[in-house]
């Protein structure tokens, strides 16, 4: 329905747990449905790069998740996901937030997960998820449950520009 402003890092509703959504659907919630994908799509247009966006991201406090996977894999809102399974084998990844601009951060992310969720008409689903995509999930549910990137960030050298990571090539 409308694009919304991106809380940045610093703003106390990034830092708060997000609360479960009921079914039906109200229309409260589907109006931040609609803002999450517009406003996924407005970051897209405005950065070339983007593929998710939590609710708490735009100042709504529920366990909503927007996901555009240029790979295919998924598109589309994720209502209510928790994590079933996450694998030991871990990666460490350069995380980038819209809440911190610019700014990436090296962070370690189990490299196979397994995630629970209801759809837009509240059926059950789940879904597992490899490398990019699991990093994305993982990144948009910590929103969720009030952890930021920077939170995990593996030591104080675990910090980059997004600039200078694109100057030097983008590494792993």
């Amino acid at each position: 329905m409308a694009v919304k402003r991106i809380l940045q890092l610093g703003n106390p509703l990034l830092v708060k747990k997000s609360s479960p959504v009921r079914f039906p659907l109200n229309d409260e919630v589907k109006t931040i449905i609609l803002d999450l994908s517009d406003t996924l799509e407005q970051f897209r247009i405005e950065n070339d790069y983007g593929d998710g966006i939590a609710a708490c991201q735009i100042g709504s406090l529920r366990r909503l998740i927007y996901i555009i996977m240029p790979t295919g894999e998924f598109t589309g809102v994720m209502i209510n996901p928790e994590f079933i399974f996450q694998s030991e084998q871990v990666r460490e990844v350069w995380d980038d937030c819209f809440t911190f601009p610019g700014m990436l951060v090296r962070v370690p992310r189990s490299e196979v997960i397994t995630v629970s969720y209801q759809n837009e008409i509240g059926e059950k689903k789940t879904i597992e998820a490899t490398g990019r995509f699991a990093a994305l999930l993982q990144h948009e549910i910590d929103h969720l449950d009030s952890v930021l990137a920077i939170h995990l960030g593996l030591s104080v050298d675990a910090l980059m520009t997004r600039d200078e990571w694109i100057r030097i090539g983008r590494p792993e």
